[in-house]
């Protein structure tokens, strides 16, 4: 479906009286409180969000998938619905593939589609958590951690190949997530697993090409529930650092156990130079794939505040030194409702940390002002900064209110009819 910009702008026009009473007069209030408005402004502008591939369709869990209907069948519409989002959010820029769910030989035709939807190629994204047809050695044991050289080696031949795809599009970076681990105490050898895949992947970072960078990913537990290969952010810099410079360390906040302080993590990450990115969603548990900000807004928040503390050259959040992207699974909602409302979560603690007095919070740690520290926090935290996102998409030309947008247009019934109820996107 095709949204033109001046459906976006008669839209816009019927909320603009409203939107503006909101935004002048938080803009007042903040201005008087020495924040530089226009310059929070030009941030979350440029600020962008990818959105990945297997996000577009409806997930599910291991008891069952709630079909939507109208889902992108092919890497062509997928690239499509991420056109329709960024239209919609101005905020979505940029779309993450999954190799070999969304190869697709007709490099050109890809290319030409992004383009035209103003959409670049994020960080590809490897598959040896599955046995695809066809696959000459299965992976039920493993992939880069296989005993079986003959394993390890189908297993990094894949990544060359993705590493090959990503060049062809534009990519500029690897993702690296493995499933591999163990089920039962005894089953592997703890350290012979390690040294195996740290081997595997010196063979895939010496094929990284120079202005890329590799993003190696942690899961304390699944698909394996006894141990994973690297469970956590210590043993992915270990890693990272074994393989060099290029190898940077990719966040998920799902991939931690509960009430772990992801903040302090982050912190740590930027500390060494070894934080590559991220992976948002929200959980309650574990790797529930939620919608970012919808259960925990206030941990959110905390890591951007570590985010724009750490991050002192203001393009970093913007040109691609770090990987923003969103990492959820939609099995109850419209899948690109959950990414506009993940998008919007984003960018509200990206705002309400750009709030932060950074002078007065840096002097009450200094002072050791507990109190103070944590009302200067809080301060930026309870402002509803609703306004100022609605506000930076409006000057990027994109909708003053997405949500309502897309339901208003019917865009879900109008994919419904172009695709059919029972399309399911690859890979899900």
């Amino acid at each position: 479906m095709n949204i033109s910009s001046e459906t976006i702008a008669n839209s816009n026009q019927t909320l603009l009286k409203n939107h503006q009473q909101q935004f002048d007069f938080l803009a007042e209030q903040l201005g008087q409180n020495g924040v530089e408005v226009e310059a929070v402004i030009e941030r979350l502008r440029r600020f962008q969000v990818t959105v990945p591939s297997w996000a577009l369709g409806t997930g599910g869990t291991r008891f069952g998938r709630f079909a939507i209907g109208g889902e992108p069948r092919d890497v062509l519409e997928k690239i499509q619905d991420v056109g329709l989002l960024h239209l919609l959010s101005g905020s979505n820029g940029a779309i993450s593939l999954h190799i070999p769910w969304d190869q697709n030989n007709d490099y050109i035709a890809v290319q030409q589609l992004a383009q035209q939807h103003q959409i670049r190629f994020d960080a590809i994204n490897s598959n040896t958590f599955q046995d695809q047809p066809g696959q000459k050695h299965s992976y039920k044991f493993g992939s880069l951690s296989h005993t079986q050289t003959e394993v390890r080696q189908q297993a990094i031949e894949h990544h060359l190949e993705v590493i090959k795809t990503g060049e062809k599009l534009g990519c500029k970076a690897l993702t690296l997530w493995l499933g591999d681990g163990s089920n039962f105490p005894g089953q592997v050898n703890f350290q012979k697993a390690l040294e195996r895949t740290e081997a595997s992947m010196q063979e895939i970072y010496a094929h990284l090409p120079a202005d890329w960078q590799l993003l190696v990913e942690y899961k304390p537990f699944e698909p394996a529930f006894y141990s994973m290969v690297i469970p956590d952010w210590g043993t992915a810099l270990m890693v990272c650092q074994a393989l060099g410079e290029q190898a940077k360390v990719l966040v998920d906040l799902g991939h931690h156990l509960p009430n772990a302080n992801i903040e302090q993590i982050v912190a740590r990450l930027l500390g060494v130079n070894r934080l590559g990115g991220f992976h948002f969603n929200d959980a309650h548990y574990a790797d529930d794939d939620l919608t970012t900000g919808a259960i925990k807004p206030y941990r959110l928040f905390l890591i951007f505040c570590e985010l724009v503390n750490g991050v002192t050259q203001v393009d970093n959040f913007a040109n691609g030194q770090l990987a923003w992207m969103i990492d959820a699974s939609h099995n109850t909602k419209d899948p690109l409702e959950d990414l506009l409302q993940a998008t919007e979560g984003i960018m509200i603690a990206y705002a309400q940390a750009l709030l932060i007095d950074q002078s007065a919070l840096a002097a009450a740690q200094e002072n050791n002002e507990v109190v103070q520290a944590q009302e200067i926090l809080q301060a930026a935290f309870r402002t509803d900064v609703r306004p100022l996102v609605a506000e930076a998409r409006y000057r990027n030309q994109a909708s003053l209110n997405p949500l309502h947008l897309f339901r208003t247009l019917g865009v879900r019934q109008a994919l419904i009819k172009a695709r059919g109820n029972v399309s399911r996107a690859t890979g899900l």
